[in-house]
């Protein structure tokens, strides 16, 4: 039985000097040996290895003993059975895989204590004598008795080899008897377990001749069983002669041939599909082989299905297109408000693909936090084209038979989730919308990530194989379109295969824009209200996206308005109300209390408190950085559940403090008395990355030259050894977060002017933005005291 390996132990001590009644113990999982047995053994734990090469070093023997809870990876003594099997190590191979051992048993015995301090257990223990039973007539009727039983079951079990047959009837030994019955006898370990403690012959023959009459009935019931099933099956083959009987005897009394029909329908339908050569070929032996299948046989269902699935797969129907560029600008508009972007690449790709219909355009992949409309962009291009829209989602997909279907053999197999698609499509062109792609799993089954390699391969998907049809097909004309929330989930080389066109979230007046446009409309026709019964000012908007969300997508923007939609609603279904018009003022009753408020100024009132923006899946976000200092011996304390890479960024800060120690007024030698505690609120949510380093440097050089840092400043980027700020990601998520919370100012790398354009106009406007290239760039800037800032 095999045992899970581990690291190895030290070696073992020399115990060639203990007595005779200390005995190595090895633990065993399902694994009962009996005395004077020989049994292959697979070792893999470090204290079990480390007690056999100890037993084979010193030539001692080895204490097998049960384990009680198998699934137990160290046992100790309370989990092993008191009563083992003392046995000589015959053979010992060491390998990669486990150490092999062969052992011979060779007597009972029962452990008295363990003793503590070895790599391995050692236990003091006494050893059984199982009294003989000499010239006793019981014990020589028994033992025939047990061995003609042994022999029977011997008899009713298949493929059992004749030595074992032999074996039994040489052994003129009762107790050697009954142990090597109950060894080879298939038992559950506990009740073999059972015999090896019965230490009285009599009682052990009685319980053995017990197991075993039970053993034989049931393997007589098994194979009566076996024949009943036999007798069956041939009646089965039996009825099918007949029923073809049957067929020949109406073919020559003229009589309709209802499968006969069916065939040729069938055989039209291949004709008249538009298949390619080989598919057709394929199509046409399984034809040929449904017409010599009985309709009563069992794989007569499995291949008039298969048919069926080639026959219903769109091999020549295409959707014709219309790209009219205007008219899919004017669509692109109607449907999304801004992604200005988006848009301009969307209708790109309509032109050249409209200029060059043959062309292999690239796959395109939107990525960006939820509620932006990704998926709805996907539904607005297919609307902009003429074509089908189909989509799958992939979230938590871990099984490649998803992506390229099961094969024939299994029971129930199915093609995979794009040819499925491609079937309800009936087109063979469709806009085919990959949703969620960045969270694809993998398992035992397979990666489906790497399944989709080829299918989003333009030289590799016009001969895309499903295991199920086993025949190509031609995926090139498909515009494949993918969706993620975070791009580095996405695995390297499915990534390498897609253009990738970021969706970041939207600036307060785009969402009321979009609420305006679309979010009001729909929910006042999903509670049956029109625009005369129900309207909603744009100030309450305004503040249900300033007080109630903080989302970069507008998913929780309209729920928050179909609540509001909901409760007007109730009061004219009551006839309280006739129309209603909701203002700021009528938010808090169905809304309840603000959830955000400006805690900036609140937050940042004391030193060693700064304001850091942060870049999360679901759009940017503020994060404050809080430093305190108690007496202590200068270490560094960091909570908040941060990532190693955040760690780090505050070592690196804390330790640039000290190197400018001077220059900012700080006494070093203060340093090295006080703990610096630096703790990220919102300690349920794990946060990492380089981006706090700018602010966990200024929370640190506010804290100790006792300056508090402006209430309407946020600041992002990374920091070196040198002083250096480096340029990070995500600037504008982190601009948005900042508008979103109220800062006015906001401290970037210089590095990061490369991403000045991506910035909404609207937000340019509003805020300040300072460049830094350095630290002392953002500690004077930052303070409000700043004279004890580093110096210019």
């Amino acid at each position: 039985m095999s045992e899970d390996t581990s690291s190895a132990v030290p070696e073992p001590p020399d115990t060639q000097s203990f007595p005779d009644d200390v005995l190595i113990i090895a633990p065993m999982r399902n694994v009962v040996l009996f005395p004077e047995l020989v049994m292959p053994i697979t070792v893999g734990r470090p204290k079990t290895i480390a007690g056999a090469q100890e037993a084979v070093r010193s030539g001692r023997s080895l204490g097998l003993l049960l384990q009680k809870d198998s699934d137990a990876s160290d046992p100790g003594p309370d989990e092993l059975y008191r009563v083992g099997t003392m046995a000589s190590v015959l053979r010992y191979v060491a390998g990669d895989d486990g150490h092999r051992l062969v052992c011979q048993g060779q007597s009972r015995f029962r452990v008295l204590d363990f003793i503590d301090g070895y790599p391995f257990l050692l236990a003091r223990v006494e050893h059984i004598h199982v009294r003989d039973y000499p010239n006793d007539p019981e014990i020589e009727a028994r033992m025939l008795t047990l061995r003609d039983k042994a022999l029977e079951a011997l008899g009713l079990l298949p493929q059992i080899p004749q030595e074992l047959g032999h074996a039994l009837r040489a052994i003129d030994h009762p107790g050697l008897l009954v142990d090597t019955i109950a060894g080879y006898l298939d038992l559950p370990i506990g009740e073999k377990q059972e015999v090896l403690e019965l230490f009285d012959l009599r009682t052990r023959m009685e319980r053995v001749q017990h197991l075993l009459d039970y053993r034989v009935e049931v393997l007589r019931l098994s194979q009566k069983i076996s024949q009943r099933t036999h007798e069956t099956m041939s009646e089965r083959q039996r009825e099918v002669v007949l029923r073809e009987q049957l067929r020949a005897i109406q073919q020559e009394l003229g009589e309709g041939d209802e499968k006969a029909e069916e065939i040729q329908e069938l055989e039209s339908r291949i004709d008249a599909c538009g298949m390619p050569g080989e598919v057709a070929t394929q199509a046409r032996k399984e034809l040929a082989r449904l017409a010599r299948m009985p309709e009563g046989a069992g794989e007569y269902a499995m291949a008039r299905t298969y048919l069926d699935w080639l026959l219903e797969l769109p091999w020549a129907s295409l959707s014709e297109e219309h790209i009219d560029i205007a008219q899919a600008r004017e669509i692109l508009d109607h449907d999304h408000f801004g992604l200005e972007r988006i848009k301009k690449r969307i209708l790109e790709h309509l032109a050249v693909h409209k200029l060059n219909p043959e062309g292999k355009s690239p796959i395109l992949c939107f990525v960006g936090p939820p509620g932006v409309g990704k998926t709805s962009l996907g539904q607005s291009i297919a609307r902009a084209m003429g074509r089908e829209f189909v989509r799958a989602s992939l979230g938590g997909v871990h099984d490649e038979a998803e992506i390229r279907g099961h094969r024939r053999t299994y029971i129930g197999a199915l093609p995979g989730n794009i040819i499925q698609a491609l079937r309800k499509a009936g087109t063979r062109n469709p806009v085919f919308m990959l949703d969620e792609m960045d969270k694809l799993g993998a398992g035992i089954q397979g990666d489906p990530s790497s399944a989709l390699l080829e299918v989003l391969d333009p030289e590799q998907n016009s001969t895309f194989r499903d295991n199920y049809l086993g025949v190509p097909f031609d995926l090139s004309r498909v515009m494949f379109i993918g969706t993620a929330n975070v791009l580095d989930q996405i695995p390297g080389p499915l990534r390498d295969r897609m253009e990738v066109i970021e969706l970041p979230g939207y600036t307060e007046q785009e969402k009321v824009e979009i609420a305006r446009r679309y979010l009001v409309q729909r929910q006042r026709q999903a509670v049956g209200l029109d625009a005369d019964q129900w309207r909603i000012t744009d100030a309450a908007l305004h503040r249900i996206i300033s007080d109630y969300t903080r989302e970069a997508g507008v998913r929780n923007l309209e729920r928050l308005i179909g609540a509001v939609a909901r409760h007007v609603a109730v009061r004219i279904a009551e006839g309280t109300l006739e129309s209603s018009v909701t203002d700021v003022d009528d938010l808090r009753e169905p809304l309840g209390a603000a959830r955000f408020e400006n805690e900036v100024a609140m937050r940042t009132s004391v030193p060693g408190v700064a304001t850091g923006l942060a870049w999360t899946p679901v759009g940017g976000d503020i994060l404050f950085i809080e430093a305190s200092q108690s007496q202590g011996s200068g270490r560094l304390i960091l909570t908040g559940q941060l990532g190693e890479v955040m760690k780090e960024s505050a070592q690196a800060a804390l330790s640039l403090v000290k190197a400018n120690a001077t220059a900012l007024g700080v006494d070093a030698e203060r340093l090295n008395e006080a703990d610096i505690h630096v703790h990220v609120p919102a300690g349920a949510i794990p946060k990492d990355g380089p981006s706090a380093g700018v602010a966990l440097y200024t929370a640190l050089v506010s804290l100790l030259t006792e300056s508090c840092v402006r209430a309407d400043l946020a600041m992002t980027g990374e920091i070196t050894l040198r002083g250096l700020v480096l340029p990070v990601g995500g600037i504008k998520e982190k601009v948005l977060a900042a508008q979103r919370a109220g800062i006015r100012t906001v401290l970037l790398p210089a590095r990061n002017r490369r991403d000045w354009e991506d910035i909404p106009e609207k937000a340019r406007e509003q805020l300040e933005f300072h460049w830094i290239e350095r630290v002392e760039d953002a500690t004077r800037l930052a303070l409000q005291d700043n004279t004890n800032a580093l110096p210019s």
